[in-house]
């Protein structure tokens, strides 16, 4: 794909960052029409719910300039670094953002994010078994952790102190597959 085409029906590109591109065109659809659109094209990415030994879930807090606002959310980040695999990315951001790695990863799920207007592809993976393995956060992230129970984050979805609908997808497919796999009686 030149610089200038874009990932299907040869959009042109009209901004480019480190993560994503913004293309616009004429876009043919599978009935045979056409529409003038605008999509992205996303870098895949990584959402991770680290749970500690005690079965607590680390959580971070942090500004979000497109909301204006301070975010509850579990780690998330985008494989930007080269040819890097899904689970050494998963290792990175948590390491990044909580300071802390894992001995078992568990995929639960994975899927597009935005499909009305963009490609973004995530991953979700549990992370069990930590151990302390700290890397400096990027440049751009001012992050908070916090340690609560599933009890804890579920009340929080609920009141809407978790608006992040990853986080809250995350929360509710780790707490699921744990209770599955015999590894959490309830949800206190």
């Amino acid at each position: 794909m030149s610089s200038n085409q874009g990932p299907e029906n040869d959009g042109r590109l009209i901004y480019r960052c480190r993560v994503f591109d913004v293309f616009e065109g004429e876009v043919l659809f599978p009935n045979g029409r056409s529409s003038g659109q605008s999509w992205i094209d996303h870098k895949p990415c990584i959402a991770v719910v680290p749970v500690t030994d005690e079965g607590k879930l680390i959580l971070i807090r942090q500004y979000r300039h497109a909301t204006r606002q301070v975010l509850t959310e579990i780690p998330a980040g985008a494989m930007d670094k080269g040819t890097e695999t899904v689970e050494a990315c998963v290792q990175r951001e948590l390491a990044e953002e909580t300071g802390f790695q894992a001995k078992q990863l568990v995929k639960l799920f994975e899927g597009y994010l935005i499909p009305g207007y963009g490609n973004e592809y995530m991953y979700f993976f549990l992370a069990l078994d930590l151990f302390p393995l700290p890397l400096p956060a990027d440049e751009d992230e001012f992050i908070e952790t916090m340690s609560v129970s599933f009890a804890e984050a579920g009340e929080m979805i609920k009141t809407a102190q978790i608006v992040d609908v990853k986080t809250a997808l995350g929360v509710m497919m780790a707490e699921s597959w744990l209770k599955q796999n015999g590894l959490r009686k309830t949800a206190a």
